[in-house]
C-alpha cells in the first residue's frame, strides 16, 4: 500500500493527491498521530476527530491566502503536519520544539494563535474587515467547537458578523464535547439537529392546533400564526443561526471528505456569513478514544495497545485532594456548592459531583457565568466553591472585582494550575494570578505549599466570610497526604505567616517564599544553614493580606534578602514586599527577587521549566550564595549529578 504522508512536507504536496488518495491519508495521520503523541503526550481525542475535516479543508482552499482560524487550538495537530511540520512533530510541546496550539511566529498558516475557547469568530471578523479595507483575497474560515460555541464571546462575534453581513465562513466541529460532556440549551439545540426531531414537532404543534381552537377561547388566527412560527423552527434546520444573520449549512458527515469539500463550494457561491454544521466523533479511529473521549482529550505518554499510561501510579494531584476534601466538608455542611466551567475532572470536582450531585454545576465554558451565578448562589444562603484554572480565570476578571468583592461576596474561588503548567505553554502558564488579583479590595488570597495545607487553606477560604481564593499548582502534591475528617481541620488566621526557620537577629539570608516555592526554599536554606550561613524562611501563606510584622522582621533583621514565587515578578508577591518596605518607611538591604521576569512562558515540562527560571531548590541555592557573594560555592554545596 502506498505511503501518501511520507510525501507530503506541505500544502502544495497535498493537493497533488487525488481526491480518492484522501481517505487513505487520513488514515495514514491518525497512525501518525498515535504513534507520537503516545510518546511526547498532548491532546489525543480532538485531534483525531478532526483529521477529515482538516485535510478537506487544506485540499480545497489555499492556505496562507485563505486564512484557517482554529478556536481554542488543541485540534490543530494535522493541520501542522500538513503545513510542514512533521519532521519536527516528535518535538510536540517539548522545550524548543512546536507548540501544541497555532502559534504565529512557527507558521504562516497559523493565522491566530489560540489556547483559550470562543475566540475564532471575532478574530474571523475581524480578518474580514481587514481584507475589506485593504482589498485583500482569500476565504476566511473559524473553526469551532460545540463546546467552545458555549462561551459568551461566541454570541458576541455571531451577532456582529451577522449584523455587518461579514463574508467568512464558520465551522461548528460538533463531537458532543469539549473537554467533558457539554451542558446547556447550546448543546441541546445542537442535539435536536443532529437527532432530526421534524415529525415529533409537527405532531406535536398540529395536536396543539386542534386542541386548542375553540376550548380556550383563542382565536384561529392566533393559533394559526402560533403553527406557522413551529412549523418554521421545526423545518429549518439551523433556525438559531438564521436569526444571527447566517446561512446554514448542515448537518455535514465530519468524516467524509468529499461531502465536506461539496460543502465549502457551495459556501462560496454565498455571499454573507455561512455557517457549516459539522458531526465528528471525538477520539475516532482509536478505540480507547472513542470509548473515553475525556480521558483521552490531553493525555501523557500512553500504550497504544490499550491506552494505558507509560507512567507510574503518581502520588495524589492536588486537584484530587481538592475534590476530596471538598466532598468531606460537604457532608458535614449542607450549603457548600462546587461550580465548574466545563472542567470537572481538570479540578476535581467530579468527586464532588458524584457525592453530591445536586449541589455540583457545571455550567459550560463561561467563566464570567460561572463567578457571577455563584454570586447569586452565595447570596441566596448557599457557600459556592468556584474551581477554574489559572489561566481561564483571567476571562472572568470583571465578575471577580464587580460582582464578588465589590459587594463582599462569601465566595471561595479555587485557582488550580496556578504557576508554570508545562508543556501546554504560553495560553495556558497560570502566572498571572498574584498579579491581578492583588489589587482588588475585599479579596484574601492565599497560595499552597503541600498536601496538608490545601486542606486547612480550602476549610479556610469556605469558612471565611468574604470572598477568598485558593491558588494551587497542577500536578503532584508535595508533602505526605493524610486525608483529614472535617473535625481536624483549622481556619489558619487571615494574613498570618509562618516562620519556618526562625528569623533571628542579625541573619544572613532570609527567604520568603509562598506556595510552591517554600519547600524549595527549605531545602536551599537547609543546605546553607549547614555549611554555616544564617538563613531564615517565611511561609508567606498569604499574598493578600500580608503578615506585615513578621515580613518588616525579616527585613530589619537580615542582611540580605530573597523572595520566591511561581508567578510574573510584575505586581506579585515581592511586589507586594517591596511596597510595604516603602510604606513602612523601611531600608531594603540586598533584596533578590525569583520569579518570571516580563515574558511569556514556553512550553516544557514542569520541572525543567522550573529549573530554566530558578524555581528549584538548586535555583534559590544558587541565587543565596550569588547575594552572598559566594557565587562559586554552589558546585562544592550542589554538585551536579553525573549521568
Amino acid at each position: 500500500m502506498e505511503n501518501y504522508l511520507s510525501k507530503i512536507n506541505g500544502i502544495d504536496d497535498l493537493k497533488r493527491l487525488k481526491s480518492s488518495q484522501l481517505k487513505e491519508l487520513a488514515a495514514e495521520i491518525r497512525e501518525f498521530l498515535l504513534e507520537n503523541i503516545s510518546k511526547t503526550g498532548g491532546h489525543l481525542a480532538s485531534n483525531l476527530g478532526t483529521v477529515e475535516l482538516t485535510i478537506a479543508l487544506h485540499h480545497y482552499l489555499n492556505s496562507p491566502t485563505d486564512k484557517i482560524i482554529w478556536d481554542v487550538g488543541h485540534q490543530a495537530y494535522t493541520h501542522k503536519i500538513l503545513t510542514g511540520r512533521k519532521e519536527c512533530f516528535s518535538s510536540l510541546r517539548q522545550k524548543d520544539g512546536i507548540s501544541g496550539y497555532p502559534k504565529c511566529t512557527e507558521s504562516p498558516h497559523d493565522i491566530i494563535g489560540a489556547g483559550h475557547s470562543s475566540t475564532s469568530i471575532s478574530a474571523a471578523v475581524g480578518l474580514s474587515l481587514a481584507r475589506e479595507n485593504l482589498d485583500q483575497m482569500g476565504d476566511i474560515y473559524a473553526v469551532i467547537g460545540d463546546g467552545a460555541l458555549t462561551g459568551g464571546m461566541a454570541f458576541e462575534a455571531l451577532n456582529h458578523a451577522g449584523h455587518i453581513g461579514a463574508d467568512i465562513n464558520v465551522i461548528l466541529n460538533d463531537n458532543e464535547m469539549s473537554i467533558a460532556n457539554n451542558v446547556g440549551a447550546i448543546s441541546n439545540y445542537l442535539s435536536t439537529l443532529r437527532n432530526d426531531p421534524t415529525v415529533k414537532r409537527v405532531q406535536e404543534d398540529i395536536e396543539f392546533l386542534i386542541n386548542k381552537i375553540p376550548r380556550i377561547g383563542k382565536t384561529v388566527s392566533n393559533t394559526v400564526d402560533r403553527v406557522k412560527n413551529a412549523l418554521k423552527y421545526s423545518f429549518i434546520q439551523g433556525v438559531l443561526f438564521e436569526e444571527f444573520g447566517f446561512n446554514y449549512l448542515g448537518p455535514i458527515d465530519g468524516h467524509n471528505i468529499i461531502e465536506l469539500m461539496k460543502h465549502f463550494k457551495q459556501a462560496e457561491a454565498i455571499k454573507g456569513p455561512v455557517l457549516l454544521h459539522v458531526v465528528t466523533k471525538k477520539g475516532k479511529g482509536y478505540p480507547p478514544a472513542e470509548k473515553n473521549p475525556d480521558k483521552f482529550h490531553g493525555v501523557g505518554a500512553f500504550n497504544i495497545k490499550d491506552g494505558s499510561s507509560k507512567k507510574s501510579k503518581l502520588k495524589p494531584s492536588y486537584s484530587q485532594i481538592f475534590g476530596e476534601t471538598l466532598s468531606r466538608m460537604a457532608a458535614a455542611d449542607k450549603k457548600i456548592a462546587g461550580v465548574t466551567a466545563a472542567m470537572a475532572a481538570g479540578t476535581g470536582l467530579d468527586i464532588f459531583a458524584e457525592a453530591y450531585p445536586e449541589r455540583y454545576y457545571d455550567v459550560g465554558i463561561a467563566e464570567q457565568h460561572a463567578i457571577t451565578m455563584s454570586t447569586g448562589l452565595a447570596r441566596g444562603g448557599m457557600k459556592p466553591v468556584a474551581a477554574i484554572y489559572s489561566t481561564f480565570l483571567q476571562r472572568g476578571y470583571d465578575q471577580v472585582i464587580h460582582d464578588a468583592a465589590l459587594q463582599n461576596i462569601d465566595l471561595t474561588i479555587a485557582v488550580d494550575r496556578a504557576g508554570i503548567v508545562g508543556n501546554d505553554g504560553e495560553t495556558h502558564q497560570g502566572l498571572f494570578d498574584y498579579s491581578f488579583l492583588r489589587p482588588v479590595p475585599n479579596l484574601v488570597m492565599m497560595a499552597v505549599k503541600d498536601a496538608e495545607q490545601l486542606q486547612q487553606m480550602l476549610y479556610t477560604a469556605v469558612n471565611y466570610e468574604g470572598p477568598a481564593v485558593l491558588r494551587y499548582p497542577r500536578g503532584t502534591a508535595a508533602g505526605e497526604y493524610t486525608p483529614r475528617k472535617v473535625e481536624e481541620l483549622q481556619q489558619i488566621e487571615i494574613g498570618k505567616a509562618e516562620e519556618l526557620i526562625e528569623i533571628k537577629e542579625d541573619m544572613d539570608l532570609t527567604i520568603l517564599a509562598v506556595g510552591s516555592t517554600v519547600i524549595p526554599a527549605q531545602k536551599a536554606a537547609e543546605i546553607l544553614n549547614n555549611n554555616g550561613y544564617q538563613t531564615a524562611v517565611v511561609d508567606a501563606r498569604f499574598i493578600k493580606p500580608l503578615d506585615e510584622e513578621i515580613i518588616l522582621k525579616a527585613l530589619k533583621n537580615s542582611k540580605n534578602i530573597i523572595t520566591a514565587e511561581e508567578q510574573v515578578l510584575a505586581g506579585g508577591f515581592s511586589s507586594a514586599v517591596l511596597e510595604l518596605a516603602a510604606d513602612r518607611g523601611v531600608a531594603v538591604k540586598n533584596i533578590k527577587r525569583i520569579g518570571i521576569g516580563d515574558e511569556f512562558v514556553t512550553h516544557g515540562g514542569m520541572e525543567e521549566m522550573k529549573k530554566e527560571y530558578q524555581l528549584d531548590a538548586r535555583g534559590i541555592l544558587e541565587n543565596a550564595l550569588s547575594l552572598l557573594s559566594k557565587a562559586e560555592e554552589v558546585k562544592k554545596l550542589w554538585p551536579e549529578k553525573k549521568d
